[in-house]
Parts: C-alpha cells; structure tokens; sequence
C-alpha cells in the first residue's frame, strides 16, 4: 500500500533558530512534524500547574483547501514529564499566516524546564469540512436525546 502524496505547504522562517533546525518529520512514518521551543534564553522554567506560550519560529501556509493543522502534545513529554499542549489540540486555521505559538502546561506536581530548540509539540495536517448552520426551532428525536456528561454510565 502506498502512501497518499503529500498536501503542499509553504512555510516561512520567523526565528534564527528556526533556520538551523527547520520544521521535519522525526521518522518517515512520523504523521507530525516537530514544533520546537525557539527562545532566546537557554531555557524557560514552567512551576508546578503553569503554562508558557512558546513560538516556533515559523508560519505556515497550506496549498490545498479543505486542509488545516492540528498541533498535538509529544507523548514523551506528556507521559514523563507532565507536559502538554494547554487547551488539549490547537487548530492552524488554513488562512492564518502568523507564527505559530503552542502554548504548553504542566501538569506535573513538580517545576520543568524547556529548553532552547526542545521538540514541544507536533503539527498533524487533516482535512475538515465547515458546517452549513441552519437555525431551527427543533431538533430531531433520539435514544440518548440531551443526555450529557456521564449519561451513558461507566461500562
């Protein structure tokens, strides 16, 4: 089975550090590329339950419609440290041209150090559909109906 081609995405460099590790798949099976920490200083300390914004030092720009970026955490990071991307999945909308920031919590119980050019997250390209929004004054009938948090049960 091959792969399917690649989308075309034009990036642009923001930060020196960006120009000496340019954005790239870690494995040629990697589905993300590595975000890294492109900060002057050596290092930035989070405490214990604190967040960081951190720019990359790039901008992107998607060639094809119906596609986007979804930043993800490093499981390495969030498993043996605590650390992981702050609102859980950030998007790249397709029409944004800014630097792209990933905003990094600790979860841990402890303080943590990201250093200078450190792999913190990892840029994944999907495809994604807007939705045609219809105001109605009902909703269609099911089993679950509005059902929320927990409904369902445990098992």
């Amino acid at each position: 089975m091959t792969a399917p081609a690649p989308i075309e995405v034009n990036f642009k460099i923001l930060h020196p550090l960006a120009a000496e590790m340019p954005p790239a798949y870690s494995t040629t099976g990697s589905a993300g590329f590595d975000l890294r920490a492109c900060i002057d200083q050596d290092e930035i300390e989070i405490p214990a339950g604190g967040r960081h914004a951190f720019g990359t030092g790039i901008a992107i720009d998607i060639r094809e419609p119906g596609w986007a970026a979804f930043i993800y955490s490093r499981s390495g990071l969030g498993t043996k440290k605590g650390l992981t991307v702050s609102q859980g999945v950030g998007v790249i909308d397709p029409d944004y041209r800014g630097e792209i920031i990933v905003s990094i919590l600790n979860t841990s119980g402890q303080r943590r150090r990201i250093q200078r050019g450190e792999r913190i997250a990892q840029l994944v390209f999907m495809p994604f559909r807007q939705g045609k929004m219809t105001q109605v004054e009902e909703l269609s009938d099911t089993s679950r109906g509005s059902g929320g948090f927990g409904s369902t049960g445990k098992l």
